[in-house]
C-alpha cells in the first residue's frame, strides 16, 4: 500500500509517499480502505519529535495520522456489526494517512449518507477532542464560556458543542477575518491582541465560567485572570505553561460511543465540519505545513483514495 510516512524527525519535509506491506485484519479487528484521513497538529508533533506520555510508540519510518474514513474491506474474526462494503468513519492513535488501515472494531462507527467523505474524515480527532475538554471543565446549561482559538478546527467544534451542553455565552478569539464566521456559529467574537482579559470582561461583566484554549499566547494567560475555579481551564496547546500556571493536564479516551453522538448531531444538522482545504496523499508535507502556520478556518483533510 501506499502512505505518506516520514524517516527521520523534522519539518514538513521529511513527510514522503512510501510503499508498505498491507496490513491485515486479525481477531476482533477490520481492515478500512481509507478515502479521507484527518490532519492534526498532533500528527505535526509526532514528526517534531514530541513523544506522548501514554505510551504512544513511534517506529522509523512512521505513518502519522490518528482519524479517517474509508470502506471496511476485510472483518477479523469475533467481529459484529460490520461488513465488507460499509462506510465508516473512525479513529487511531497512527498509520491513518495510508491506504489502508487496521482498527479494532470499537474504533469505527458508520457513516451515514449525509456526511460527506471529507467530513467524515475529519470528525474524529478534534471532534472527541472538543468533547473531552467540554467535559472537563464541566461545561454546563447556563454557563459562560471562553474559546481561544475558536475559529481553528478543534475551536469551532468547541463552540458548536458548547452551545449543544447548555452554555448560554460562548466568546472566541480569532483574527477579524474570521469573526463572521464564529456568529455563525453562534459565537461572540473577540480579537487576541494585548488586553483580551479587559476586553472578555466587557463582553461579559458576569464573569466567565471556563476556558478551553487551542491556540496558548494572550488567551491562556488571560483565562487565568478570568477563571475563579483553574479546574476549569484547560489548554490543548500551552502545555509549557501548564506547571508555571498552576493548570491541570486534561486528557481522556475516544470512544466509539462518543464518536456516535457526534455524528447523531451532524445528522441532525447541530454539528457542522468547515472543511478548509483538501490535499492528495503525495501533499501531505504540504498539509503539514498549511496547518502548523495555525492560520486559517476548519479542518485540513487529505484524500486517499
Amino acid at each position: 500500500m501506499r502512505a505518506a510516512a516520514f524517516t527521520s524527525i523534522g519539518g514538513p519535509e521529511v513527510m514522503r509517499v512510501m510503499e508498505f506491506p498491507d496490513p491485515q485484519a486479525g481477531p476482533g479487528q477490520v481492515r478500512v480502505r481509507v478515502k479521507t484521513a484527518g490532519v492534526q497538529h498532533y500528527d505535526c508533533a509526532i514528526r517534531s519529535g514530541w513523544t506522548p506520555s501514554y505510551g504512544v510508540a513511534v517506529n522509523l519510518p512512521q505513518i502519522p495520522g490518528n482519524e479517517f474514513a474509508g470502506i471496511v474491506d476485510q472483518v477479523g474474526d469475533g467481529v459484529t456489526g460490520f461488513s465488507v462494503g460499509n462506510p465508516v468513519l473512525g479513529f487511531t492513535t497512527l498509520n491513518g494517512y495510508a491506504e489502508y488501515v487496521v482498527v479494532s472494531a470499537d474504533q469505527i462507527v458508520s457513516k451515514p449518507d449525509t456526511m460527506s467523505w471529507e467530513e467524515a474524515g475529519g470528525l474524529t480527532g478534534n471532534g472527541q477532542g472538543a468533547y473531552i475538554a467540554l467535559k472537563a471543565i464541566g461545561v454546563k446549561p447556563g454557563d459562560t464560556i471562553l474559546i481561544n482559538g475558536a475559529a481553528g478546527s478543534l475551536g469551532a467544534f468547541a463552540v458548536q458543542l458548547a452551545k449543544e451542553l447548555g452554555a448560554k455565552a460562548v466568546i472566541g478569539t480569532a483574527s477579524e477575518s474570521n469573526h463572521e464566521f464564529l456568529r455563525s456559529l453562534g459565537a461572540i467574537p473577540v480579537t487576541y491582541e494585548e488586553g483580551l482579559a479587559e476586553r472578555v470582561r466587557a463582553l461579559a461583566p458576569n464573569g466567565v465560567d471556563a476556558v478551553f484554549d487551542t491556540a496558548g499566547g494572550e488567551g491562556i494567560r488571560a483565562a487565568v485572570e478570568l477563571v475563579r475555579d483553574k479546574n476549569r481551564i484547560c489548554t490543548f496547546f500551552a502545555y509549557d505553561l501548564i506547571e508555571e500556571l498552576g493548570l491541570r493536564v486534561v486528557r481522556g479516551e475516544r470512544s466509539a460511543a462518543q464518536l456516535a453522538e457526534l455524528v447523531d448531531l451532524h445528522s441532525k444538522g447541530r454539528l457542522h465540519i468547515q472543511i478548509r482545504q483538501i490535499y492528495m496523499l503525495d501533499q501531505a508535507e504540504d498539509a503539514h505545513r498549511a496547518i502548523e502556520t495555525r492560520h486559517g478556518r476548519g479542518k485540513i483533510v487529505l484524500r486517499i483514495n
